[in-house]
């Protein structure tokens, strides 16, 4: 099952008490939503009619922002405009670190603990290290500690919102990669290509080795049935006689009469 399957359906109930929340109301809806365990998507939400109305009204519209927050942006943007956002409750400040490493592993499959430290802005790397693994059981983000290295490898995460106006930005970058998976992958088919050519060639001159190795055995074989049978040590026999013994006895008494 892939990560953040549920979480839609987990948002479920507050979308349909929003049909009826309007105001303070649904100021208070947003201020649950993004307190509620399991919910850390807020698109739907975002988008409700009841809910964008809160923008017009000067004492509801910091919950506005506050969800915007919560649907695509981090810890870090939320500490920096703090002063005109509601205060976040022990619960909110957990989830909203959560998705803000989401955010920071769409960048970078490492993750430092020293920018994890400082975006989170955590006493200790024990704090740290434990709220990586509530995320991990929250099923958000899969990933490796490394305790020696310092450092978050990540696997995989949950997706986030989309913040407006940057759906064109992951369409260009998702068209640039299928483009470079494309290229790899007609590179790939060529090599492969040029391997099963190159194999093809190496089993027909081996092919063409065999055929003349076994011509020439034969040819050597005809040619010694037509000499007769060799002996161990090489030479000719005929008869049963070892031709170059035979030629050496002969050339004995030969010898003799010259002297």
């Amino acid at each position: 099952m892939e990560l953040g399957t549920n979480f839609a359906a987990k948002l479920e109930p507050f979308l349909l008490i929003s049909k009826s929340a309007k105001g303070a109301a649904a100021a208070k809806l947003i201020q649950d939503a993004t307190s509620a365990q399991g919910v850390f998507v807020f698109a739907e939400l975002l988008e409700l009619p009841n809910i964008q109305e809160l923008v017009n009204n000067e004492q509801h519209a910091p919950f506005f922002s506050l969800l915007q927050v919560f649907s695509y942006r981090t810890y870090k943007d939320y500490l920096a405009n703090k002063d005109s956002l509601p205060q976040l409750n022990q619960a909110q400040i957990t989830k909203l670190k959560h998705l803000s490493i989401v955010s920071l592993a769409a960048t970078r499959r490492i993750l430092p603990y020293s920018l994890l430290l400082q975006e989170l802005q955590m006493p200790t790397i024990r704090d740290l290290e434990d709220l990586i693994i509530d995320a991990i059981y929250l099923d958000i983000l899969r990933g490796k500690l490394d305790q020696k290295e310092q450092q978050l490898e990540i696997e995989y995460t949950m997706g986030r919102d989309l913040e407006p106006g940057k759906a064109e930005a992951v369409l260009a970058a998702l068209k640039a990669w299928a483009s470079t998976t494309a290229s790899v992958l007609s590179a790939l088919e060529n090599k492969l290509a040029q391997i099963a050519s190159y194999s093809t060639a190496v089993a027909m001159d081996n092919e063409e080795h065999d055929r003349a190795y076994n011509a020439i055995l034969k040819d050597v074989s005809k040619d010694s049935k037509k000499r007769g049978p060799l002996t161990a040590s090489g030479n000719l026999m005929r008869g049963g006689i070892d031709l170059a013994d035979a030629m050496d006895v002969d050339e004995e008494p030969r010898m003799k009469g010259r002297k």
